[in-house]
């Protein structure tokens, strides 16, 4: 019998996990390709032999998401399946047109069907948009389980931009991995901190691999969440994290809206910026959608190292990439500390941008003026530091998730902005981690 032709839209994480649980070992379905987009320089490569299994001696080609109706046509595709995140429901019902114009049937698969089942006690942190605040979130759990004497392995959600063969089962456990490993800035940004504290994260390709091996040295296993996307794994405690900062995405959001539906706890991050109103609303949102969850408030202060180099200064911001990219903030940490320090203006960076750096204020034209520290390479991180260098300002406040000076050389003087994750009066997570306990 031939077997269905099945193509996979994706962006290098939900893709590869969808197909590892579903599609490889199916003999009646052939995934002909994967498409690719949101990450840059992601297609053309292939899906190897050595994770794809046995039916793909070949692997599997990546192609660009751009040629999607020319794929459908040429490989006969009958099925689309999509497995990306942090998209509006808007955009993610437009490539549904785009598909069933084209023929194929298109599909969502669900939580029941991709996440896998731990052996010991895992408990997720997600969000319903990118930049909500899951890192000090997860980090903020991860501390809490160690003080009460729990061993504790946070798993990433994959960022696999390099070699997939060899990048099928990773593990950091100090700095000196992430050299080995090669990461880009976006994978630092979520590894390192952990590190810092003390932690072990895994990350990779093939996470029923990843799994097993991270069962082996954790009482409790932590899924550490990217963009909005759901679990990989089936969580025994799922926790939300809300921004009010964009009060009513979690409703427009996918998956974010399925992961808040799902949620035993939902934090409202940052009460601290945001104004009562939208507290509300985001609170309103929470309760109707997801009654049984209990709802908690929280802060994320922001810290600044020598506020007194930006007083009066005109500041270059840098923020995480993704969280303005695809996550559509306007502004982060760094503006906040900026503003707090007393900061003379925030330049524009738009007009200095250079190579990779000025095709993505192309490609997301509501950034606005701030810098996304955007490293998924080596060009790009040499446009992030020429951009960087060529800006007409003063001082540069940085506010990604790691020290950035450390990855990047560059001329102009740097201060960071850290942020971390801090309980309001009222529930406290410290009191749900123990009855999970």
């Amino acid at each position: 019998m031939e077997r269905e032709k099945v193509l996979i839209m994706g962006a290098a994480g939900r893709d590869f996990h969808n197909f590892n649980v579903v599609f490889r070992n199916d003999e009646s379905k052939e995934v002909v390709a994967f498409t690719a987009t949101q990450i840059p320089h992601i297609e053309g490569r292939r899906y190897p032999p050595a994770l794809a299994g046995p039916h793909y001696p070949e692997g599997i080609p990546i192609l660009p998401e751009s040629d999607l109706e020319k794929i459908i046509k040429e490989k006969h595709v009958s099925k689309v399946v999509f497995a990306y995140s942090d998209v509006s429901h808007d955009y993610v019902m437009h490539l549904a047109s785009r598909v069933i114009a084209a023929g194929p049937d298109f599909t969502l698969l669900g939580s029941e069907s991709t996440m896998i089942k731990a052996k010991v006690p895992l408990i997720s942190i997600c969000a319903v948009r990118t930049g909500c605040g899951k890192s000090q979130t997860s980090r903020y759990v991860a501390t809490m389980l160690r003080s009460n004497g729990k061993k504790v392995v946070s798993i990433r959600h994959p960022m696999p931009y390099g070699d997939l063969e060899k990048q099928k089962v990773q593990r950091f456990a100090e700095k000196a991995d992430l050299d080995k490993h090669h990461c880009t800035i976006e994978e630092m940004e979520e590894y390192e901190p952990h590190i810092e504290q003390g932690g072990v994260v895994y990350a990779g390709v093939d996470y029923g691999a990843i799994l097993d091996q991270a069962e082996k040295e954790a009482d409790i296993v932590l899924w550490d969440g990217g963009n909005n996307d759901l679990p990989f794994y089936k969580p025994d405690l799922h926790i939300v994290v809300v921004d009010p900062h964009r009060p009513g995405h979690e409703l427009m959001y996918h998956p974010g809206e399925a992961n808040l539906r799902m949620a035993d706890v939902a934090i409202i991050n940052k009460v601290d910026t945001a104004s009562p109103e939208a507290i509300g609303q985001v609170r309103d949102n929470i309760s109707n959608l997801a009654p049984n969850a209990e709802i908690l408030e929280a802060e994320s202060p922001v810290t600044l190292d020598r506020p007194e180099d930006v007083k009066g200064k005109r500041v270059l911001v840098i923020e995480d990439g993704p969280t303005l990219t695809h996550g559509g903030m306007k502004f982060g940490a760094g503006v906040v500390a900026s503003k707090n320090a007393g900061a003379g203006e925030i330049i524009d960076p738009r007009p200095f941008a250079k190579g990779e750096i000025a095709e993505t204020y192309k490609k997301y034209p509501n950034t606005g003026a701030i810098l996304p520290a955007m490293g998924y390479g080596e060009q790009q991180i040499k446009d992030l530091a020429a951009t960087i260098d060529a800006a007409d300002c003063d001082i540069v406040v940085c506010a990604t998730p790691i020290n950035l000076a450390r990855v990047i050389d560059v001329k102009k003087p740097m201060v960071r902005a850290t942020y971390e994750l801090k309980e309001k009066s009222g529930k406290k997570l410290a009191d749900i981690l123990a009855r999970f306990m």
